[in-house]
This record gives structure tokens, sequence and C-alpha cells, in this order.
């Protein structure tokens, strides 16, 4: 069994900042690859970033590219989404997700990902 368990959401104001951070343990701790998805209110889950965990080869939603940046840290088994100029637009829940497919090394797919974290609520004021 694995376990995910996000921190670091809350409210700002646009144009402020906010890490999350999501530990991993378990099986999770084992995985290829690891990634932030968001749901906003009303709105179906959708892919933010990702992260392979042996070479930190990233890829992102053009809506964050130069925004939002992913990194891991392998010795904490923790990865993290530093979120900066944020917009009314990004308020969701935050999930982290852990991908165990080998014959992959990333994804921005929903269902190539075998756990999920319970997600942290980001809410952006204008």
């Amino acid at each position: 069994q694995g376990q995910l368990v996000e921190s670091g959401g809350g409210l700002v104001q646009a144009g402020g900042s906010l890490r999350l951070s999501c530990a991993a343990s378990g099986r999770t701790a084992s995985a290829y690859y690891m990634g932030w998805f968001r749901q906003p209110p009303g709105k179906e889950r959708e892919f933010v970033a990702t992260i392979n965990w042996s070479d930190d080869n990233t890829y992102y939603t053009d809506s964050v590219k130069g925004r939002f940046t992913i990194s891991r840290d392998n010795a904490k088994n923790t990865m993290y989404l530093q979120m900066n100029s944020l917009k009314p637009e990004d308020t969701a829940v935050y999930y982290c997700a852990a991908g165990l497919r080998s014959n992959l090394r990333s994804s921005s797919r929903l269902r190539d990902y075998a756990y999920w974290g319970q997600g942290t609520q980001v809410t952006v004021s204008s």
C-alpha cells in the first residue's frame, strides 16, 4: 500500500504565491513519475504538471507554464509545486498523484496514476 499527503493550500490574493507539498510513503515512494492535478469548482479534474522521479524531466499544462514549478526531494520522498503569480482561475482543489507504470516516464492522463492524495484547497481572490 501507499499514501500521499498534500499540504500547503490556502487563501491568497491574485499575484501571490503558494507552495504545495506532497509526502509519499509506502509503495508511492517507489513511483516512476508523479504529478499534480486540480479540480476547479464544478469542473473535471485536470492535469497541471508532472515530474519523472529518476531524471527530473518535467512537463506542464500551458496555462501554468512560467508560473508554476514542480520539483522533488528524493531524500524526503516529497514532491512540491511552487505556484507564483496566482490567478483567480487557479482556484481549485489540488491533488498529487503517483504513477507506477514502468513503461512511462511521465503522464498527463489521470488513468496512468495509481495513487492519489486527499487534495488541498487553493483559493485565489481577485
